[in-house]
């Protein structure tokens, strides 16, 4: 048994490559839904803002109530394919078709019959990417125990979801929104849309299959489901209820709610505020999308060594103040006169350096939170004595929709005081409802964000804990802990 328990123990740096390209999957998804998603609708395909917004909460709600039925599920399920593989594959081919039909609506719809295709599609891909998502973030605590091999594991897949997604916004902004004689601005380019969804969706089907498939070796050396046992709903949510109301993941639950509220508002507000607030053209944003390769790169070596020297809690709390802090800090210096003018080379330069810098430190302040919930298993495991890495996972992952849904509604109700109408174009918006867009953008950012750091600060593991709690369980379980 201890030769098994070592390779668990150890992902190798392929194992642990596989793992993380299943992070372009949720990297591009995310990508598209919320930064580009309300653009589409609204202002190319001319669904009101506000119509939009209501659409994607009402799946995101409903996407929502999914995530711990699927968590569960996945904990207790017996197959000869383990417990979370299975979930995986049968998820990956329908995500795909999901997705790509999102981006290419029946051609002749009116409004209703957008928002109603709206609500059934992206309904569609959530669900799908539910039954992917939840039991493949849960292999992370599965595949080791290691504090410091959790942080480079979920580092690789918190890479490849950022480098996953920028290719794509990449390919989308600078190969097929591009000008053509009858559409004067890329943006407005429906066939471009229409490829861009055919590509993502690919990238999607094969980020899924190489992890899976990555991963597909060590299911014999990952924990099994417990044994059968009589089940009623009632005793199925008193379970889930027993494993969520962990401390430190009451901590992170929060935590996650307020950072993906600010992240949900910053991803939906984002290309207004580089198309009309700095007015850069989809050149020069697809210039920032690239510079942000740089960001994760730095990230994937700069986490874990945060979280050796600092520890995870206090590694993510401090660089997370300096990150969120330096966020909205270029549009309040516009605001306030302290900003080069919209055109000049300056100001390009200017916003690239500060975004390729922040977003390192906040890729880095993600890798650490979500190592920290793989942590919380152990500590589980010794009071209920079940493994429930679905349901923690599941619940980061069901609270990360609601706040996002939360932060698109904010942003809708910001464009919306800004007086931004679908079909707008940059040039044609008022100096007052920029200046309006601008505050709205920036205070909500800086106060949520805040209320994250202080969340984050209830979480009560560290590397001495979690080690204890590994020595506990050693004791309990004849076979002893991992070497």
């Amino acid at each position: 048994m201890a030769a098994t328990l070592l390779v668990v123990r150890k992902p190798s740096l392929l194992t642990r490559i596989a793992y993380g390209i299943g992070g372009a999957a949720s990297g591009v998804k995310n990508n598209g839904f919320e930064y580009f998603l309300l653009l589409y609708y609204s202002q190319v395909l001319g669904i009101s803002a506000s119509l939009v917004a209501g659409a994607l909460f009402l799946a995101l709600v409903v996407d929502a109530i999914s995530d711990p039925v699927v968590g569960y599920w996945s904990d207790n399920v017996r197959t000869r394919f383990g417990r979370g593989h299975p979930f995986m594959y049968a998820a990956m081919v329908p995500l795909g078709v999901a997705y790509f039909l999102a981006w290419n609506p029946p051609a002749g719809l009116d409004s209703h019959g957008l928002f109603l295709w709206l609500v059934v599609i992206t309904i569609t891909v959530r669900l799908c990417f539910t039954f992917y998502e939840v039991p493949s973030l849960a292999l992370a605590a599965e595949l080791t125990q290691d504090y410091d091999a959790r942080t480079s594991l979920m580092s690789f897949r918190y890479f490849f979801a950022w480098v996953g997604g920028l290719a794509i916004q990449v390919a989308l902004l600078t190969l097929l929104l591009r000008p053509t004689e009858t559409v004067k601005m890329g943006f407005f380019n429906l066939d471009g849309w229409h490829t861009y969804g055919l590509w993502a969706a690919l990238t999607i089907v094969g980020a899924i299959a190489i992890c899976a498939g990555g991963t597909h070796k060590y299911i014999p050396y990952l924990k099994a489901a417990p044994a059968a046992r009589q089940l009623s709903v009632g005793k199925v949510f008193g379970e889930i209820f027993e494993t969520v109301s962990n401390p430190s993941f009451r901590a992170l639950f929060l935590a996650t709610l307020f950072g993906l509220f600010a992240s949900g508002i910053s991803a939906a507000l984002n290309q207004y505020i580089n198309g009309f607030f700095w007015e850069f053209d989809t050149d020069q944003i697809a210039g920032l999308t690239a510079g942000v390769f740089v960001s994760a790169a730095i990230a994937l070596v700069v986490a874990p060594i945060i979280g050796k020297v600092l520890g995870k809690k206090r590694g993510s709390i401090i660089i997370g103040l300096l990150a969120f802090t330096i966020a909205p800090a270029p549009v309040l210096a516009r605001l306030l006169g302290f900003m080069p003018a919209n055109g000049t080379d300056t100001l390009y330069y200017l916003v690239l350096f500060i975004t390729v810098f922040d977003l390192a430190l906040i890729i880095a302040t993600q890798m650490l939170m979500a190592a920290m919930v793989a942590d919380i298993v152990e500590e589980s495991e010794l009071s209920t004595g079940r493994r429930s890495e679905g349901i923690f996972f599941a619940g980061i992952s069901f609270i990360r929709k609601l706040s996002q849904g939360a932060g698109i509604l904010t942003a809708a109700v910001v464009l919306s005081m800004a007086d931004l109408r679908p079909g707008m174009q940059p040039g044609e918006v008022a100096e007052t409802s920029l200046n309006k867009l601008g505050w709205g953008y920036a205070a909500s950012l800086l106060v949520i964000w805040m209320l994250m750091i202080l969340c984050i600060s209830f979480y009560r593991i560290s590397r001495e804990s979690h080690e204890a709690n590994l020595a506990a369980l050693a004791a309990r379980d004849d076979t002893g802990p991992t070497p």
